[in-house]
């Protein structure tokens, strides 16, 4: 298995994550996805042939997934904010579920299985052309997805005050745009922000949880496990513990 990722800045860094890339070798492997608060859209190549298109909605429970032998997958992982932004649409009808699209979705059909350096320049340089012509952005938005990719506030509360939006107004945009509320989003992203820790054994709780019991009982809800069996990541079950490469 070879994996790694290159990241992204820049204002376009408020819509993407990273795209990533990756490729199994001699023998069909399985990976359980756990919860992150991204989504993803994902090429996948086997054979050097590009198979299928897909747009993932966003993870709310781990998911098992099978990788064939010799495939390969280039994908973007994208912020929640990129739905309205950069897709225009909701993505709450394939929560915890994929969907497929055509090879011809922003040209993709003619990148081969080589060319990820290639994909990711001219994928960048097609999301920078879209957000330019965009008309305008809630800056409300842009201030409550960046407070909690980045961790600094847990509750809705605070984050109403503090990007002046009331919590109903919030979680009426989270659950018709995205499929659940800002507090299930904001669970999600905390859990998400441990994985770091526990793969590197640190299998204590983070200040923002109550205490031991409630940070294994929240681990498990979305991960299906304990964070101990997640440290293990035996045979590198969990693809988001595992270690990568970085550009």
């Amino acid at each position: 298995m070879k994996y790694r990722e290159i990241a992204v800045d820049g204002f376009l860094h408020h819509f993407v994550q990273c795209f990533w890339e990756y490729e199994n070798g001699e023998q069909p492997i399985v990976h359980t996805i756990l919860p992150d608060g991204y989504f993803d859209l994902i090429m996948t190549f086997e054979e050097r042939k590009l198979m299928s298109v897909q747009l993932t909605g966003s993870w709310t429970k781990p998911i098992d997934v099978s990788i064939p032998k010799h495939s390969k997958m280039f994908a973007i992982r994208f912020k929640l904010l990129a739905t309205e932004y950069l897709f225009q649409q909701e993505i709450k009808s394939i929560l915890d579920t994929t969907k497929q699209l055509p090879g011809k979705f922003w040209n993709l059909e003619c990148y081969e299985s080589n060319q990820f350096e290639v994909f990711v320049a001219d994928t960048i340089q097609h999301l920078k052309e879209s957000i330019r012509h965009l008309k305008e952005i809630d800056q409300r938005k842009l201030k409550l997805f960046e407070l909690i990719y980045e961790g600094k506030l847990n509750y809705v509360a605070d984050l109403s005050q503090e990007v002046h939006w009331s919590s109903r107004q919030m979680n009426r945009y989270f659950n018709n745009q995205f499929g659940f509320p800002l507090k299930e989003f904001l669970k999600i992203v905390r859990c998400r922000s441990s994985y770091k820790d526990i793969a590197e054994g640190v299998l204590f709780p983070q200040k923002s949880y109550f205490d031991q019991a409630h940070f294994i009982k929240e681990v498990k809800k979305y991960t299906g496990t304990t964070p101990k069996e997640l440290h293990k990541n035996t045979n590198d079950r969990f693809l988001q513990l595992s270690s990568r490469e970085q550009a």
